[in-house]
């Protein structure tokens, strides 16, 4: 195995002190776009208002027949089913809203995100070796 030391990135010479500013800007930017993003839900409709109820039948006789016998190919695939059917439902009737915000914190938020892959992308780029002396 090659030599290497804890300052490669990547499988390549040297980055680790770009890697960690990299990481951290990504972090805060992230962070900071996040924070200013509300999620907020409506109300459920699959083939008519208000029919969420509908929904839990199929995972419902999935847990019943692996109540029964748990080895039951039928309920774990109803289980499964139903319970992929309720997550897509969730999110489906989900609305993202970006709260108002000044451009300059927009900015910075953005700047701070795509600034912080760069540096990190830089980071995993072979570095010179540093000469003493």
């Amino acid at each position: 195995m090659e030599n290497r030391s804890f300052g490669d990135v990547g499988g390549t010479p040297g980055g680790i002190g770009e890697f960690v500013i990299g990481f951290v800007m990504a972090c805060v930017g992230g962070y900071l776009l996040s924070n200013q993003v509300s999620v907020v839900g409506s109300y459920w409709s699959f083939y008519g208002a208000n029919t969420f109820g509908i929904t839990l039948v199929p995972m419902l006789f999935g847990v019943a027949i692996l109540f029964w016998n748990g080895k039951s190919t039928i309920g774990w695939v109803l289980t499964a089913g139903g319970a992929l059917f309720i997550l897509a439902g969730v999110i489906a009737n989900m609305h993202i809203y970006f709260q108002p915000t000044t451009l300059f914190n927009t900015i910075v938020m953005l700047v701070l995100l795509v600034g912080g892959l760069g540096v990190i992308a830089r980071s995993l780029a072979a570095h010179e070796a540093k000469t003493e002396g």
